[in-house]
Protein backbone atom coordinates (compact mmCIF):
# COMPACT_ATOMS: atom_id res chain seq x y z
CA UNK A 1 0.00 0.00 0.00
CA UNK A 2 2.94 2.39 -0.50
CA UNK A 3 1.09 4.01 -3.53
CA UNK A 4 -1.68 5.00 -1.36
CA UNK A 5 0.60 6.67 1.26
CA UNK A 6 2.22 8.64 -1.30
CA UNK A 7 -1.24 9.42 -2.66
CA UNK A 8 -2.01 10.94 0.78
CA UNK A 9 0.74 12.63 1.14
CA UNK A 10 0.44 14.59 -2.57
CA UNK A 11 -3.33 15.55 -1.93
CA UNK A 12 -4.13 15.42 1.99
CA UNK A 13 -3.34 18.91 2.61
CA UNK A 14 -5.11 20.47 -0.79
CA UNK A 15 -8.14 18.21 0.93
CA UNK A 16 -7.82 19.72 4.04
CA UNK A 17 -8.21 23.24 2.69
CA UNK A 18 -10.64 22.24 0.67
CA UNK A 19 -12.95 20.95 3.42
CA UNK A 20 -12.23 23.65 5.51
CA UNK A 21 -13.38 26.53 2.68
CA UNK A 22 -16.68 25.02 2.32
CA UNK A 23 -17.60 25.44 6.16
CA UNK A 24 -19.21 28.08 7.81
CA UNK A 25 -22.48 28.35 5.60
CA UNK A 26 -26.13 27.91 6.78
CA UNK A 27 -29.35 27.69 5.59
CA UNK A 28 -30.68 26.28 2.33
CA UNK A 29 -27.58 25.20 -0.16
CA UNK A 30 -25.57 25.48 1.98
CA UNK A 31 -22.21 23.67 1.88
CA UNK A 32 -22.43 20.51 4.83
CA UNK A 33 -19.23 20.89 7.14
CA UNK A 34 -17.36 17.46 6.01
CA UNK A 35 -16.05 17.15 9.60
CA UNK A 36 -19.36 15.41 10.49
CA UNK A 37 -18.63 12.47 8.85
CA UNK A 38 -17.90 9.72 11.26
CA UNK A 39 -14.94 8.26 9.52
CA UNK A 40 -13.42 5.02 10.65
CA UNK A 41 -10.57 5.52 12.64
CA UNK A 42 -7.60 5.69 10.73
CA UNK A 43 -8.89 6.61 7.53
CA UNK A 44 -7.37 9.60 5.69
CA UNK A 45 -9.20 11.93 3.18
CA UNK A 46 -7.09 11.97 -0.22
CA UNK A 47 -9.36 14.33 -2.14
CA UNK A 48 -12.43 16.69 -1.34
CA UNK A 49 -14.26 19.18 -3.44
CA UNK A 50 -18.01 20.79 -3.41
CA UNK A 51 -19.91 20.89 -6.11
CA UNK A 52 -23.70 23.17 -5.65
CA UNK A 53 -26.22 23.85 -7.85
CA UNK A 54 -27.94 26.85 -7.23
CA UNK A 55 -30.73 25.95 -9.88
CA UNK A 56 -34.42 25.20 -9.20
CA UNK A 57 -33.42 22.34 -7.09
CA UNK A 58 -30.10 23.65 -5.56
CA UNK A 59 -28.34 21.49 -3.22
CA UNK A 60 -24.76 21.69 -1.99
CA UNK A 61 -22.70 19.10 -1.55
CA UNK A 62 -19.21 17.81 -0.13
CA UNK A 63 -17.25 14.90 -2.31
CA UNK A 64 -14.48 12.94 -0.93
CA UNK A 65 -12.05 9.63 -1.29
CA UNK A 66 -11.28 8.23 1.90
CA UNK A 67 -8.58 5.61 2.27
CA UNK A 68 -7.12 3.16 4.86
CA UNK A 69 -4.50 0.79 4.52
CA UNK A 70 -5.29 -1.20 7.23
CA UNK A 71 -8.19 -2.80 4.57
CA UNK A 72 -7.34 -5.48 2.43
CA UNK A 73 -10.48 -4.47 -0.10
CA UNK A 74 -12.87 -1.44 -0.28
CA UNK A 75 -15.29 -3.45 0.48
CA UNK A 76 -14.10 -4.23 3.67
CA UNK A 77 -13.67 -0.35 4.32
CA UNK A 78 -17.09 0.04 3.28
CA UNK A 79 -18.41 -2.16 5.63
CA UNK A 80 -16.38 -0.77 8.65
CA UNK A 81 -17.47 2.74 7.47
CA UNK A 82 -21.42 1.74 7.73
CA UNK A 83 -20.83 0.09 10.61
CA UNK A 84 -19.15 3.15 12.09
CA UNK A 85 -22.18 4.92 10.83
CA UNK A 86 -24.62 2.73 12.86
CA UNK A 87 -22.42 3.10 16.03
CA UNK A 88 -22.94 7.14 15.95
CA UNK A 89 -26.99 6.86 15.47
CA UNK A 90 -27.15 7.05 11.76
CA UNK A 91 -29.69 5.61 9.87
CA UNK A 92 -28.08 3.20 7.18
CA UNK A 93 -30.59 3.01 3.69
CA UNK A 94 -29.96 2.43 -0.20
CA UNK A 95 -28.14 4.90 -2.17
CA UNK A 96 -29.10 6.67 -5.59
CA UNK A 97 -27.70 3.64 -7.76
CA UNK A 98 -27.53 -0.48 -6.84
CA UNK A 99 -23.56 -0.22 -5.76
CA UNK A 100 -24.32 2.81 -3.23
CA UNK A 101 -25.60 2.93 0.45
CA UNK A 102 -26.48 6.26 2.38
CA UNK A 103 -26.77 6.91 5.85
CA UNK A 104 -28.85 10.11 7.37
CA UNK A 105 -27.19 11.61 10.40
CA UNK A 106 -29.44 11.38 13.66
CA UNK A 107 -32.06 14.48 13.43
CA UNK A 108 -31.41 14.52 9.78
CA UNK A 109 -29.53 17.11 8.84
CA UNK A 110 -26.84 15.44 6.77
CA UNK A 111 -27.46 12.49 4.32
CA UNK A 112 -23.86 10.94 3.13
CA UNK A 113 -24.10 8.53 0.17
CA UNK A 114 -21.12 6.13 -0.05
CA UNK A 115 -19.55 3.82 -2.30
CA UNK A 116 -16.52 1.85 -3.37
CA UNK A 117 -13.96 3.41 -5.78
CA UNK A 118 -14.84 0.91 -8.78
CA UNK A 119 -18.60 1.58 -8.21
CA UNK A 120 -18.39 4.85 -8.12
CA UNK A 121 -16.45 4.98 -11.37
CA UNK A 122 -18.44 2.74 -12.94
CA UNK A 123 -21.75 5.15 -12.04
CA UNK A 124 -19.46 7.97 -13.57
CA UNK A 125 -18.53 6.19 -16.25
CA UNK A 126 -21.99 5.29 -17.34
CA UNK A 127 -23.64 8.74 -16.74
CA UNK A 128 -25.54 7.14 -13.57
CA UNK A 129 -24.01 9.48 -11.01
CA UNK A 130 -22.00 13.02 -11.35
CA UNK A 131 -18.37 13.41 -9.38
CA UNK A 132 -16.26 16.30 -9.62
CA UNK A 133 -12.98 15.87 -12.25
CA UNK A 134 -10.72 16.16 -9.18
CA UNK A 135 -12.66 13.47 -7.39
CA UNK A 136 -13.11 11.10 -10.16
CA UNK A 137 -9.22 11.25 -10.64
CA UNK A 138 -8.61 10.37 -6.82
CA UNK A 139 -10.88 7.21 -7.64
CA UNK A 140 -9.33 6.32 -10.34
CA UNK A 141 -5.52 6.70 -8.69
CA UNK A 142 -6.68 4.66 -5.88
CA UNK A 143 -7.56 1.73 -7.83
CA UNK A 144 -4.37 2.04 -10.04
CA UNK A 145 -2.62 1.98 -6.04
CA UNK A 146 -4.54 -0.98 -5.34
CA UNK A 147 -5.54 1.11 -2.53
CA UNK A 148 -9.03 0.53 -0.33
CA UNK A 149 -10.60 3.08 -1.26
CA UNK A 150 -14.24 4.39 -0.77
CA UNK A 151 -16.02 7.87 -2.43
CA UNK A 152 -18.34 9.69 0.07
CA UNK A 153 -20.76 12.65 -0.89
CA UNK A 154 -22.07 14.62 2.47
CA UNK A 155 -25.42 16.66 1.84
CA UNK A 156 -28.10 18.44 3.45
CA UNK A 157 -30.49 16.04 4.66
CA UNK A 158 -34.18 16.39 4.75
CA UNK A 159 -34.93 18.63 7.96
Amino acid sequence: MIGAAKLANGIGAAAAALVLAACGQSGPGAVPDAAHVPLVGGAKVLASTRLCDRGANAFCAVQLVVADARYESSTELMHSERKTLEHRGWSISDGDITDEKAAESPGHELRLTYAVASADLKGVDLGWIKRSRQIALALSRTMFARASAISLMLETGSA
